[in-house]
This record gives structure tokens, C-alpha cells and sequence, in this order.
């Protein structure tokens, strides 16, 4: 994949920019009436010096004031304007690149969050979307600033002495050299930080989420470690940087020192003596000095915007991303829930060995399908197919006789429902909880008999504000059982028609499990269910158990008939756990 151009990446940054051209051209006209407040001053110093200090002209004398304090109100005015506008367009870039990136997120296929960290993702969203912004609105308004006050100083200097103004023309090459040489690096140290900053993100993220494995197995000095490598390679990598740009201004200070020294040797000579006033003189070496600084400021802005193009890059090729394919147009509003997968194969795009191969299958409609087998024998690949997180590299996969791949992907999604023993609950109420996804205003009489149905009433009751107490981030302040139940209960509101169960009670104790048991069997009634389970135990209701090793189907039938084969690999699953359990017990 080629890189663009940094040109291509600024234009494309600046189409953020113009969606709020309005305050833009106001910032815009604010600085240049900054600059041309400057020009104004430095321009005054040669009648204050010649017909005010040597030789007094009494006219003159009354409206310079005037002049001066008009040079002050356009400087105020313009530098309140211009970095006020500046702050309001960036902030709203911000805002906008978030929330496009943050929607891109949602559509991105699930092969995309298997490649990349969440650490990365999120310092995207972060830190890479405030550089953008700095390059796009606070370097950009910075430069116009800086290159209009350099070309009201040199109008100035031309109008004063055009042939003491060309020795600013040293400064040329230098710059010349600056920009096109020292940028590349910019850009190449910038694009460096993105990524440390990325990892810096998700190997804190990760100490964070697994504290307690990482206190439980004294791991504090391996993680402190492998921080330590990251935050220190972040900080070589922003020095590398400083001193880059200290380089580069460094140069530019140089240059404009010589051009200095130049501009007084021919101010001192003999040619020049007579055209050269004291107050010319005054006048463009003030003009000249006053370059120097938004010369610097320029170098320093083209790092800030190399930087802002390493983290726009980063953000465009995530928004360029292909989105999770919706070519289908089907919706059946409710389906009944046969499934049939026909002939079908998958592969995970990061590896060669097919996951699934030659699967037939027939699920009807309201009926109970244990998934069983070894850990890696497919099961959860299958079921991941069905709400299309991924697609099958062939075969084909039927609801009610009709190819998911022709279903829109919201119609598919409102047939499922998911319970899984990582449960996933966000930070927000447990009523918030209950309803979440369910579209429209949702009664709380709904999420109560949500509740009671799961049987998560009971716990419900006890807590601090009922249905409105928090639940902290990923249900942190609740057990085990009481998120599955949670769970549940947020499946029952959705009331799809095809259940999916991933190991909905493997990590729950006897009581909680008992509990959870009786929510699933409410949940299970009149849905079709796909229930993935390692312990057998919990296959013994089910209306066909499916046997898969190796990714493919291996044996189907009743948990009696298959267990009445000797030979067959139930059989060989089913003895291996009741071995476990007597000699555990």
C-alpha cells in the first residue's frame, strides 16, 4: 500500500477544516490584520526617527500617536481573533475526527480488531486526533500569521530601501533546505511517536484490565519492565524530534544573523551612505530583526504539521478501511428460525489451516443444538458466522431458506441474541443495561419482568438504587452470576428469535449456576438455541448435540444415542469428564 503524498494528506486534512470556512476566514482575517498591525509599527519608526527625534516636524508630531495606538488596537484585535478562531475550528476538528472515527470503529469488520490492538485504537482516538488538529488549525493559522507578518515586514523594508531589503534574500537557500531536507525527518520521527504512543496506551491498558493476574502472579516487576522499555523509547523518540527542530531553527537563526551583519555593511558604506536615512536605517534592520522570530516559529510549525500528518495518516487509513459488507436487502421482520449450513468452509484471514470444512447442518426452527468438542474444534467459529462477524469462503449459511448474505446486516442481527460467559456490560445503570440495544423508549415494567424472568429480581432489589444503582465499568461491582443474569435478562428484552449460548455458566459455582440454569431454560423456550458448552452436563436437554473436531462435524444426534456409542468421540469426551469430576471430588 503506497503512502500519500503530504500534500494529499493536507488536503484531505483541510476538508475537515472547511466544513467551518465562516470562523476559519474570520481567524484568518483576524491575523492578518495582526500582521498588518506589526507592519504598521515598524513602518512609523522612520518619522519617529526623522521628522519627530532629528529634525521635529510639530504636524507630524500630533497624529503619530494616533498611528501608534492604531498599529496597538490592530495587533489586539487580530491576535484575539486569531487564536480564538483558531481554538474553536480545532476543537470542533477534533469533535469531528472522533466522532468519524469512532463510528468507523463500529463498522469495521471483526477481522480488523483481530489484527490490531485496542491500545492503538484508542490512542487514535486520543492522542493522534489532538496532533491532527494542531497541524490543521493551530500550525495552519500559525504559519498564515507568521508569513504575513514576514511579507507586511519586508513590504515594509522594499518601501523603506529595496536594495538594502535583498539582503534578506540569504535566508532563501536555508530555508529552502529546511523544509525540504529536516520535514522528511519531521515526518519519519512523527509517524514513530504515533506508534509508541499506541503501545504506551494498550500495555498500560493491559496492566490495567488484568491487575489482579498480574498481582496474583508477581508479575509487577515483568510489567514495570516492559513499560519502562515503551515510555523510554517514547521519550528518545519526541528528544530525537526537539532536536531536530532545534536544528532547523537553529539555522534559520543563523542565516538571519548573517543577513543582519550584512544589512550593516552596506547600510555603512559609502554608496548607501547618502540614499539612507537614520530613520530608514532604524526602520529595516527593526523589520529585519522582527523576521527572525516568525522565521523560527515557521520551522517550528512545519514540525507540528509533519507530526499532525503522521497521526492524520494513521487516522485516513482507518477511516479508508472497508467497512463490513451490507449488499444484502432482505428483512423478513421476524424469521421462525430454521437454520441450515450447507457445505460450508471458513479460514481467519491471518492463517492457512481452514477453521471449519464441509460443514452440513440442519437446526429447526425452536429447537436446542449443543455444540460440543475439543477447545479449537470450531464451535465458536461456527457461531460466529451466523450473525455474519465473519464470511464464509464457501458454502452458504440459510435462515428459513434464505442466504444470510442476502439479508441486510441489521435485519440478521435483530434475529440474534447473544449470552456468553465473557459477558460484556457497559458502564451505565442495570436498567441501562437491561435495555441496552433495544430500540425506542423502553417501559421500566419491560426491563422488570425482563428482570424477574432472568431471576436477577432478587439481586436486583437489594441494591443501593434498584434498577438505576451503576454497575461500574464492565459490571466491575457485580458477581459472576449477577452479570450472566444481567445478561440474560438483556437478551430476553431483545426477544430474537435465535439464541446463541457460549459457555453461559462454565465460570459460575454451583448456587449461581443453578440460578442462571433456570434463567436460560425461560430464555431457551421457543427460540431457536445454539448452545456452545464444553461441560456435557449441560447438553443432556438438547434436541440434537453436534460432535466437532478438527473443524468438522464428526457426529450429530441425541446425547442418549451418542453416548451409547462406545466408540465414538462423545463417548470418549463424555467418560474423560466424569473421570475429572470423580477425581476432583
Amino acid at each position: 500500500m503506497t503512502r500519500p503524498s503530504s500534500a494529499g494528506l493536507y488536503r484531505r486534512l483541510l476538508s475537515y477544516v472547511v466544513r467551518h470556512r465562516l470562523i476559519f476566514g474570520l481567524a484568518l482575517a483576524a491575523v492578518a490584520l495582526d500582521a498588518a498591525g506589526q507592519g504598521l509599527f515598524f513602518y512609523l519608526l522612520r518619522p519617529l526617527v526623522d521628522e519627530t527625534i532629528a529634525a521635529p516636524d510639530p504636524t507630524f508630531s500630533l497624529w503619530l500617536p494616533g498611528l501608534v495606538l492604531a498599529a496597538v488596537v490592530l495587533r489586539i484585535v487580530g491576535n484575539f481573533g486569531g487564536v480564538f478562531g483558531m481554538e474553536w475550528v480545532g476543537r470542533r476538528l477534533i469533535a469531528d475526527l472522533r466522532a468519524d472515527l469512532f463510528g468507523r470503529y463500529l463498522e469495521l469488520p471483526a477481522s480488523h480488531f483481530d489484527r490490531e490492538s485496542s491500545g492503538q485504537m484508542i490512542s487514535r482516538v486520543t492522542y493522534n486526533a489532538e496532533q491532527v488538529a494542531q497541524a490543521a488549525t493551530t500550525a495552519l493559522l500559525g504559519s498564515v500569521r507568521d508569513v504575513f507578518t514576514v511579507i507586511a515586514l519586508l513590504t515594509v523594508m522594499v518601501i523603506q530601501s529595496w536594495r538594502l531589503t535583498l539582503t534578506m534574500l540569504l535566508l532563501v537557500p536555508v530555508i529552502a533546505l529546511v523544509v525540504t531536507v529536516i520535514s522528511r525527518r519531521f515526518r519519519r520521527i512523527s509517524s514513530r511517536i504515533q506508534e509508541s504512543m499506541g503501545d504506551v496506551t494498550h500495555v498500560t491498558e493491559e496492566a490495567v484490565d488484568g491487575h489482579e493476574v498480574v498481582k496474583i502472579f508477581g508479575a509487577q516487576a515483568r510489567e514495570k519492565s516492559a513499560f519502562e522499555a515503551i515510555n523510554e523509547g517514547n521519550r528518545r523518540l519526541h528528544l530525537r524530534l526537539t532536536a531536530t527542530q532545534l536544528v532547523s531553527s537553529s539555522m534559520i537563526q543563523l542565516a538571519a544573523g548573517l543577513a543582519v551583519i550584512l544589512l550593516l555593511v552596506i547600510a555603512a558604506s559609502d554608496f548607501m551612505r547618502a540614499e539612507v536615512t537614520a530613520g530608514i536605517f532604524m526602520s529595516v534592520l527593526a523589520a529585519m530583526v522582527a523576521c527572525i522570530p516568525p522565521l523560527k516559529r515557521l520551522t517550528k510549525m512545519h514540525a507540528v504539521i509533519e507530526k499532525g500528518l503522521a497521526a492524520a495518516d494513521s487516522i485516513f487509513q482507518v477511516l479508508d478501511a472497508p467497512a463490513e459488507p451490507d449488499t444484502g436487502s432482505h428483512d423478513p421482520g421476524r424469521v421462525a428460525g430454521r437454520i441450515e449450513f450447507q457445505s460450508l468452509a471458513f479460514s481467519y484471514p491471518s492463517s492457512d489451516q481452514k477453521a471449519l470444512k464441509d460443514i452440513n447442518l440442519v437446526i429447526p426452527a425452536g429447537s436446542v443444538t449443543a455444540l460440543v468438542g475439543r477447545s479449537g474444534s470450531g464451535k465458536s467459529t461456527l457461531v460466529k458466522l451466523l450473525p455474519r462477524f465473519y464470511l464464509p469462503g464457501s458454502g452458504r449459511i440459510l435462515i428459513d431458506g434464505h442466504d444470510i448474505a442476502d439479508f441486510r446486516l441489521s435485519a440478521l442481527r435483530r434475529q440474534v441474541a447473544l449470552v456468553s460467559q465473557d459477558v460484556v456490560l457497559f458502564n451505565d445503570t442495570v436498567a441501562g443495561n437491561i435495555a441496552y440495544g433495544v430500540p425506542g423508549e423502553i417501559s421500566i415494567e419491560r426491563v422488570v419482568e425482563a428482570a424477574r424472568q432472568a431471576h436477577a429480581l432478587e439481586f436486583i432489589e437489594r441494591l443501593p438504587q434498584g434498577f438505576e444503582t451503576p454497575i461500574g465499568e464492565d459490571g466491575s461491582l457485580l458477581s459472576g452470576g449477577q452479570r450472566q443474569r444481567l445478561a440474560i435478562a438483556r437478551a430476553l428484552l431483545k426477544n430474537a428469535p435465535i439464541l446463541i449460548l457460549d459457555e453461559a455458566t462454565s465460570a459460575l459455582d454451583a448456587e449461581s449456576e443453578r440460578a442462571v440454569q433456570a434463567a436460560l431454560e425461560t430464555l431457551m423456550a421457543d427460540r431457536t438455541t445454539l448452545v456452545i458448552a464444553h461441560r456435557l452436563a449441560t447438553v443432556r436437554k438438547a434436541d440434537q448435540v453436534v460432535v466437532l473436531d478438527q473443524g468438522r462435524i464428526q457426529e450429530i444426534g441425541s446425547h442418549e444415542s451418542l453416548l451409547a456409542r462406545s466408540d465414538g468421540l462423545y463417548h470418549h469426551l463424555h467418560r474423560l469428564q466424569l473421570q475429572d469430576s470423580s477425581a476432583t471430588s
